[in-house]
């Protein structure tokens, strides 16, 4: 399962060109990206009732034309969409799609990520399965 963020094409390009080296014939590559949920959190409260279902369906339209461009055609791929935390929508979308592996960008940590650990961090901690971090 190759996580992408749509923020990030350059990082995300270098994780599915990793994915793909370890997609063999007869596999489907899952391309999963997720909006995060703001929720009832304060920041949520400033946005429209409907935002949450926009952002779904605007992301949905991104992840399909990244694969367009980006996935070799003739690999059988699947777009997934997840919405809520990062970390833990990474780890239920691979169980879900019984993942053998997860592939996940990484950047140069910054201090808050060490006083908070990155999403990649958290997902190479609590994932059941193996997960390839490819550092941009």
């Amino acid at each position: 399962m190759a996580c992408v963020d749509l923020g990030d094409l350059p990082t995300s390009r270098q994780v599915i060109t990793a994915a793909m080296e370890t997609v063999t014939e007869g596999d489907t590559l899952h391309v999963f990206t997720v909006v995060p949920d703001f929720g009832r959190s304060i920041v949520g409260s400033f946005f429209p009732d409907n935002f949450e279902e926009e952002a779904i369906e605007k992301a949905r339209r991104a992840l399909h034309a990244f694969m367009d461009t980006q996935v070799p055609k003739g690999t059988r791929v699947q777009a997934v969409i997840g919405h809520g935390n990062i970390y833990e929508e990474i780890i239920a979308a691979a169980e879900k799609v019984s993942a053998d592996l997860i592939v996940i960008g990484s950047h140069r940590p910054e201090l808050k990520d060490y006083l908070l650990g990155p999403n990649a961090a958290r997902v190479v901690r609590h994932a059941t399965t193996s997960v390839l971090v490819v550092r941009s």
